[in-house]
């Protein structure tokens, strides 16, 4: 059987990452690493106690800097194939096998899930505010699309999904130097500029009071643009 490690990076996520861990373990999944990006709350002391491995970040560096972190462990421990999944649980275990199964066939080096690829978007807000942020954020996303077309010169249905699964050969080629949230474009040019096989599948998405209000969910188009303004000044001093 192919080794299979999935990466979760994790900032502040003691609600979730308990779960997160379940969810993944009780789909079979074993070979998890937590990347914990310098938490103030319980992450590390619940993700312990769920019994899987604890990287720690002694400053906090970013979400792009934990994935590199944990796609380096995995690695390490010589991985036949990298997931990355997020610990804030808008994603399902459930949602893996298909991924895995593209990668695992050989036909592709990367599958990156899609919520805009006929899965529905489970939607469980109550606070009318985040109702607004939630919409807003979408604009953003779509328009990403856009962003990311022309820096890769390749369509992505999804400028910003963190669900993917790699093979080895395309988690050694490619290089994450973005920190912080513009990692995501920069995964994308990645893939283009190594020419790396992909696929997109739709995959679940889950919206609460609490994912909106969260990190980037909770600023709306002006994560957007600190997002591009990030990768934009990276490339120009690179």
């Amino acid at each position: 059987m192919n080794r299979i490690w999935i990466v979760v990076p994790a900032f502040n996520e003691e609600k979730n990452i308990s779960s997160t861990i379940q969810d993944l373990k009780k789909h079979g999944y074993k070979n998890i690493v937590v990347v914990d990006d310098e938490s103030r709350d319980h992450t590390v002391e619940k993700a312990k106690k769920a019994g899987v491995i604890v990287l720690q970040h002694i400053i906090n560096r970013g979400q792009g800097a934990a994935l590199r972190t944990g796609i380096e462990y995995a690695l390490d421990q010589n991985a036949d194939i990298v997931v990355t999944f997020d610990a804030d649980g808008q994603f399902l275990a459930s949602d893996l096998k298909g991924l895995i199964q593209a990668v695992e066939k050989k036909e592709y080096d990367i599958s990156l899930g899609s919520r805009y690829l006929g899965k529905k978007m489970e939607i469980k807000i109550k606070n009318p505010l985040n109702h607004l942020v939630f919409a807003i954020r979408q604009v953003f996303l779509k328009g990403g699309r856009v962003f990311n077309y022309i820096f890769t010169r390749t369509w992505f249905s999804d400028s910003q999904s963190g669900l993917r699964a790699m093979n080895r050969h395309a988690a050694k080629a490619i290089e994450i130097t973005q920190d912080r949230m513009a990692h995501a474009t920069e995964i994308l040019e990645q893939i283009a500029k190594k020419k790396l096989r992909f696929i997109e599948l739709p995959i679940t998405v889950r919206y609460t009071d609490e994912t909106i209000e969260k990190g980037q969910g909770g600023k709306g188009l002006l994560a957007g643009f600190r997002i591009a303004k990030q990768y934009v000044f990276r490339k120009v001093v690179s």
